[in-house]
């Protein structure tokens, strides 16, 4: 099982050059629709936990632990500081065992049916789509434990690869009019991430991201704009 250390950054008008100018390799461009799924409680992403549906395949985000030398530090370093980690689970018999996992765990019992119409309601309301289909309800799963579809958007990410620092580097456009890059390392589970955020920081570097400015994510502003009550509770969780 893999992590996933990522830093995100400002995609302004003239990356594109900068990238080439340090040497990344255009890897080629690719659209996906992600829909994004929780309970109307939201009892996964108040706990940083992400279950997203992307290309008829379902994949689990949940948070890595802070490393003893950060617990001992009392503070992360500047570049982890500005880097998310998270563990991601595609095996889908994995994902239901982690999200009924989650379950167990969280309070207030069962969801009632006018929650879920009010839920229902308010997700029609706030799309940006002219009409939302009907793929987040295909599979009989997430409807038998109470998710429902919270966000869906599509994304045009064109990826480079720099070599030299061993990253991947994407610029992504998603369709409700936010562009945002992700420097992005692997590390598989159980290993140090400290070389992955030093891979990180000298690619930041040569990109010129010098300011220490943390950047938000697509699904931070996609809540913001379309889902405010949900994006509130998120940061009086600390979450986003």
């Amino acid at each position: 099982m893999s992590v996933e250390v990522e830093r995100k950054f400002v995609c302004d008008a003239g990356m594109r050059k900068r990238l080439e100018e340090i040497g990344a390799v255009c890897i080629g461009q690719c659209e996906f629709h992600d829909q994004y799924f929780d309970t109307p409680e939201f009892d996964l992403t108040l706990r940083n936990i992400w279950l997203r549906k992307r290309k008829e395949s379902w994949e689990l985000k949940c948070p890595t632990a802070v490393s003893k030398t950060e617990e001992t530090s009392g503070e992360q370093p500047t570049e982890a500081s500005l880097c998310t980690r998270y563990k991601e689970i595609t095996s889908l018999p994995e994902i239901k065992l982690k999200v009924k996992e989650v379950f167990k765990h969280c309070a207030g019992g069962s969801i009632n049916t006018g929650q879920l119409h009010d839920h229902l309601v308010m997700v029609e309301q706030v799309s940006h789509q002219e009409q939302r289909g009907p793929e987040g309800f295909c599979d009989s799963w997430p409807g038998e434990l109470n998710l429902l579809c919270f966000a869906e958007f599509t994304t045009v990410r064109c990826s480079f690869t720099l070599e030299e620092e061993g990253v991947q580097i994407d610029l992504d456009q998603a369709d409700f009019g936010y562009s945002v890059g992700e420097i992005e390392v692997l590390v598989q589970e159980g290993q140090d991430v400290g070389s992955a955020l030093e891979k990180i920081e000298r690619a930041a570097r040569k990109l010129s991201l010098t300011r220490n400015l943390k950047v938000e994510g697509k699904m931070a502003v996609y809540l913001q704009r379309y889902c405010p009550e949900h994006y509130a509770k998120l940061q009086r969780a600390h979450i986003i």
